[in-house]
Order: C-alpha cells, then sequence, then structure tokens
C-alpha cells in the first residue's frame, strides 16, 4: 500500500467523494438567490476547490468568480471548464481571508461555501477578515450561503463519518474523525483517510489538520460583528421548501446571509 498526504493535492479522489450532489446543490443555490436576494447570476465561490460547482454555474449561465488556496485544484478546475465556460469564469489563487478585488466590490448577488471549509480560517481574526470581505463583494441585497457543522461542546465521544464511491474501476473510501472539542482553544482535531483500491493500485491518502469550533451562539455573534444578518437557516439536504424552524437546533447547519441594513 502507497501512503500519500494531504487530500487537495489529489482532486480526482476528493472529487469522487463530494462530487456526488453538484446538480442538487446548485438547484439549492440559485433558488436561495431567487426567493431571498437578487435572483441575479454573478456568483461567487470562496474555496471554490477543483470548481465543480463553478463549472455547473457557467454551464447554467451564469458569471462566476472563483479562488481557491491550492493550485493543483485550482489547475483541476481550469481543465475541465468547456470553451464556453471559460469565457464565463475566472479563477484566483487566493487565502479566504485575503482575497480582495476591488473591481468586484458591489457587484456580487450570490456568494457560496458549502462543505465546512469556512471552519480552516482558524482565528476569529482571520474568519471577520473572510466575512467582511465577502461582505464587500456583495451586492446590497446579496447573499452569502455559508454551509458548516456547528460544535456541540458538552460531547464525550468523536465524531465520524464515512462515505465510499466508485472513480471508473476504482474504489474511494473516506473516513472523516473529528475528536473532542477544545473549548478553551476553539478547535478539533481532524483526520482524514482515503483509502483508494482497484486495479493494480492501493493508495492511503492520510490528512491531519484543526478546524476552529462554533456553536450556535459564538457563530451568530461573529456574523454580527462582520455586518451580516442570518436571513434564513437550512440542514445539509438541501430542501429550499423547507428551512429550519425557528428554535430548532441540528449541527449542520447552511446560513443565508446578507449584508445587514444600516441603521437609517
Amino acid at each position: 500500500m502507497e501512503r500519500l498526504s494531504d487530500w487537495y493535492d489529489h482532486p480526482e479522489y476528493y472529487e469522487a467523494i463530494f462530487g456526488t450532489d453538484t446538480e442538487r446543490e446548485m438547484d439549492f443555490l440559485l433558488e436561495v438567490g431567487r426567493r431571498y436576494g437578487t435572483g441575479g447570476k454573478r456568483l461567487l465561490e470562496p474555496a471554490c476547490g477543483a470548481g465543480r460547482l463553478v463549472a455547473e454555474a457557467a454551464r447554467r449561465g451564469c458569471q462566476v468568480v472563483g479562488y481557491d488556496i491550492s493550485e493543483k485544484m485550482l489547475a483541476y478546475g481550469r481543465q475541465r471548464l468547456t470553451p464556453a465556460q471559460r469565457r464565463r469564469v475566472r479563477l484566483y489563487a487566493s487565502r479566504m481571508e485575503t482575497f480582495h478585488r476591488p473591481e468586484l466590490e458591489g457587484q456580487m448577488d450570490l456568494a457560496f461555501n458549502l462543505v465546512s471549509t469556512f471552519r480552516y480560517l482558524d482565528s476569529e481574526a482571520a474568519a471577520l477578515a473572510h466575512l467582511e470581505g465577502t461582505r464587500r463583494l456583495l451586492k446590497p441585497e446579496g447573499l452569502y450561503v455559508l454551509g458548516f457543522h456547528l460544535t456541540h461542546y458538552p460531547r464525550r465521544k468523536p465524531e465520524h463519518e464515512r462515505w465510499v464511491e466508485r472513480l471508473g474501476k476504482d474504489t474511494v473510501v473516506c473516513n472523516t474523525h473529528e475528536g473532542l472539542p477544545e473549548r478553551r482553544l476553539r478547535r478539533s482535531e481532524m483526520r482524514n483517510r482515503l483509502r483508494i483500491t482497484g486495479p493494480g493500485k492501493d493508495l492511503l491518502i492520510e490528512t491531519h489538520w484543526y478546524f476552529r469550533t462554533y456553536d450556535l451562539a459564538q457563530a451568530r455573534r461573529l456574523f454580527r460583528r462582520a455586518g451580516l444578518r442570518v436571513v434564513e437557516v437550512f440542514d445539509f439536504d438541501y430542501q429550499v421548501d423547507t428551512p429550519r424552524k425557528r428554535g430548532e437546533m441540528r449541527l449542520d447547519s447552511i446560513f443565508v446571509l446578507q449584508p445587514a441594513k444600516s441603521p437609517a
């Protein structure tokens, strides 16, 4: 068995696990934009990875800006675009907390980041910088659809998720482990193992990192500091007709955020 590190260096296997709901996610995003925002088609994806949602949005006629820290992911994303899609897409290399394009300020109808990448921002300052920077790029009625897993600090057992997908003749098994949250440090230890087996192939890609932790109150305080208000909250089932009921508590949360209106 060959051992490798950093799943972001292997976009094809990352996509095999996380690229299965692309059309459903884009249906959800565009409908949220229509119901709660401008309904426009100028889109932004922070931490766009290998560009599956970027390509899908461009296929539907949207103008899309994406950025990511991983050059390998961006290269994969550029290669997947058709000539017609390339005319609608701009991709940049950037961190989430430092992305800055003055020509885009106040221009975006909808920004989105759905799979907890936000939790890679390892400090309040970094998270705030990202949210404020994204807010400045939105139109006054624009939206930031931000999905991540909230933390239940009292839990006493690690959390584990497992997925199995096929990639051609290969089988890709993904096991993600989240350790106990460290409330004082606002972090939890993460480990991901991708096992890829197939004809003449046996790979293990193991990645370790820390995610920043948020309970609901911490998330809402941060949004307010960034000048964003929560318009609606959804679950990870992407059902736009069933927003979360007021007071209902679930950990997997998709927040629909909008620039807060200044007091008159």
